[in-house]
């Protein structure tokens, strides 16, 4: 409790030093509207336009709910990838057999494109929920496993032998001494798996799925739409940056202080 209320307090600080992040996000949409001039409406609708249509997407209800079904398919499909990934990476970190036996899997599930895994998918499961979240934790899971696994090798001998020989308690090993390092090496594969997640849900709902934003993304595109293509693409990717910089960083600044 006492960590939340002191993320909360910090937050108006953490959103004054983000004006960098901020200039860079205007930058972007001054290059898109270069981009709508040099091409025309066809190939890349103007900001306005999009940010137009943006807004009466966001009134109707059909839109809503196909953001809510894919959000919901991301979060079970990122928080099931979380729990197994970071468990399992943690104890195949603290034996040697099991880190060398993971291996392979690994490199299997990372060199797999996610375009097997969705065909695959809709073979054992159809077109169903369960398709596109399997496809989620396919993709996501071995970046959160080998992020927990180097976190718990990389722990120093040296470093573990000072605090037994001081006698450390447990609580203040654990939470001063071996959970700062390994969080330090699971965060960033958590915000990584998450951007990942995100990526391919919309993949596989444009392949497999009825309803979610990747099947009206599949609707305009055989429609030639570009307008509303790039809106949904901006309620993903607006999605994507309030999770991560609104919850996930200020938590990680307030977790990884002691690098200061």
């Amino acid at each position: 409790m006492k960590f939340l209320f002191k993320i909360i307090k910090d937050f108006p600080s953490y959103l004054w030093s983000g004006w960098g992040s901020i200039a860079s996000i205007f930058l972007f949409f001054a290059l898109w509207d270069f981009g709508n001039q040099l091409y025309g409406n066809l190939v890349l609708p103007s900001p306005k336009d999009t940010m137009i249509t943006l807004f009466s997407m966001l009134n109707e209800p059909s839109a809503l709910n196909d953001m809510a079904i894919t959000i919901k398919r991301a979060f079970f499909g990122f928080c099931i990838s979380l729990i197994f990934g970071s468990a399992l990476g943690l104890l195949a970190g603290l034996f040697v057999t099991a880190s060398m036996m993971s291996r392979p899997i690994v490199t299997i599930l990372v060199g797999m494109p996610p375009i097997a895994w969705i065909v695959l998918a809709m073979i054992w499961f159809g077109m169903s929920d369960m398709t596109v979240i399997f496809t989620v934790v396919v993709a996501s899971f071995p970046i959160i496993f080998v992020g927990a696994l180097q976190g718990t090798r990389t722990l120093e001998g040296d470093l573990k032998q000072m605090a037994d020989s001081f006698h450390l308690p447990f609580k203040m090993k654990m939470f001063d001494l071996y959970f700062p390092h390994i969080f330090s090496y699971v965060f960033p594969a958590w915000i990584s798996a998450l951007g990942m997640s995100w990526k391919i849900v919309v993949m596989a709902e444009l392949l497999s799925a009825n309803d979610g934003i990747g099947a009206a993304l599949a609707i305009a595109r055989s429609q030639l739409d570009t307008t509303t293509a790039l809106a949904l693409v901006l309620i993903m990717v607006g999605s994507l940056l309030l999770i991560e910089y609104l919850i996930l960083e200020p938590i990680k600044r307030e977790v990884e202080a002691w690098r200061k």
